[in-house]
This record gives structure tokens, sequence and C-alpha cells, in this order.
């Protein structure tokens, strides 16, 4: 029996069914404990975790159910046109492990449970080996940092020597009024040297722009930042 043949080839069956039920539920499952791995120290929601479980069987279910019927496929069309989405993936990865799921569903659904099962390895092997070598992860943090400026300050020219001294490169990004325009607000895009003192640095602009609010962020957190 070939491994890599669909299981689909005459009537769909019950039993049939199960199997890639089983099969679609199992690799949905194991492709979870790989996001879960890689995603420990940085964190992630467990609702997400669940749905890459779930994925796969719903998928493989729906192409299971429409078959060769063309009229199945448009009604699906339009049904998931309505659908709204109220939550989207906080990282760009967690979209790839969803594309990841529904290509998985896809070959289930289609029967390939040795191409399912092939792919899912493959795939998740190179993901561990990127997260453990870390690929593509820069040498020093790129940050935004948010500085809040009396009026009665020159903010373009108030922290340069600061930026120079714990920065390897360091941009203007956004100034904006506050406070009916007593104050102002400026958003640097960063790249701090290695080993910085990031304390010794809000301390030292703390000292300049009269103790006022000082922000230190993560740069992927850039859309919350111009959204508030």
């Amino acid at each position: 029996m070939d491994i890599f043949a669909s299981i689909l080839d005459g009537s769909l069956t019950l039993v049939k069914m199960l199997v890639l039920l089983g099969c679609s539920l199992a690799l949905g499952f194991f492709i979870s404990v790989v996001y879960i791995c890689t995603h420990k120290k940085s964190g992630f929601p467990p609702s997400f975790a669940v749905t890459l479980v779930m994925l796969p069987a719903i998928i493989a279910v729906i192409i299971l159910l429409i078959g060769d019927n063309v009229a199945r496929a448009f009604s699906l069309a339009g049904a998931f046109t309505i659908i709204r989405f109220r939550s989207a993936p906080a990282d760009s990865k967690d979209i790839t492990y969803i594309f990841f799921t529904l290509a998985v569903g896809l070959a289930l659904g289609l029967g390939y449970i040795g191409y399912a099962a092939l792919f899912t390895v493959v795939l998740a092997a190179v993901t561990v080996l990127m997260e453990l070598f870390r690929y593509a992860v820069p040498k020093n943090e790129h940050m935004i940092l948010k500085v809040t400026v009396p009026e009665n300050l020159d903010y373009q020219n108030l922290i340069t020597d600061i930026l120079e001294e714990y920065t390897s490169s360091w941009k203007l990004k956004k100034v904006k009024t506050t406070d009916f325009g007593a104050l102002f607000e400026t958003v640097y895009y960063i790249e701090l040297k290695a080993g910085c003192d990031q304390k010794q640095m809000i301390d030292k602009i703390r000292a300049r722009n009269g103790n006022l609010n000082v922000q230190l962020l993560i740069r992927e957190y850039e859309d919350k930042l111009y959204a508030a």
C-alpha cells in the first residue's frame, strides 16, 4: 500500500472519515506543541494554541463534506464572507502557523495522510532549527523610545548626546503636542548598543526633561503605540 496515496480513491466511509479526523487532531496537536515550545520565551495566548489543534480537523471535515460538489463550494465561500474575526494574531509568525494548519487540513481533507504527515514534520523541524539558531534575530535590541518634553525646551537637541552614547543608531520618528501645547511627545526608533544600561540611560533622560514621562518599548509593539 502506497502511504502517499489518497485513502479516498473509493467512496467516503465512516471509518475513513474517523481515520482522517484522528490524523487531523494528532497533527494539529503536534503543531500546537511545536508552537508552544518555540514561544516559551516570548509568551503565547493559550487560546491560539488550542486553535492550532482544532483547525486541521475543521478544514479536513469541510473539504470532505464539499467533495466534488461545486454548488457546496460556492455556498461555503458565501458563508465565510459573513464571518468577522474580532481578534488578529499579535505576531506575524502566528499567521504562518495558521497557514501551516490550513495546509495540513487541506491535505487530509483530500485523503493524503502521508503527505500531510511529511509536510508537518519537515516544516516543524525547520521552525525548531530556526528558533534554536535564532535565525534573523538582530544582535542588538531595536526599541522605541518615547520622551515627554516641556514646551520651553528644544526637543530636537535635548537628548542627542545621550542617544549617541547608548545607541548604535537612532531616528526621530514622531512629534506631537499634548496638554494644550504645554508638552511635546517625541518618539524615537533606536538600536541599543550591546550591554547598554537601560536604567542609566532613562535616568539621564529624566534629568534632562524635568523628570517627565519616559517610555522604552520593544519595537514589535509599534502598532499599539500609535494606536494609543
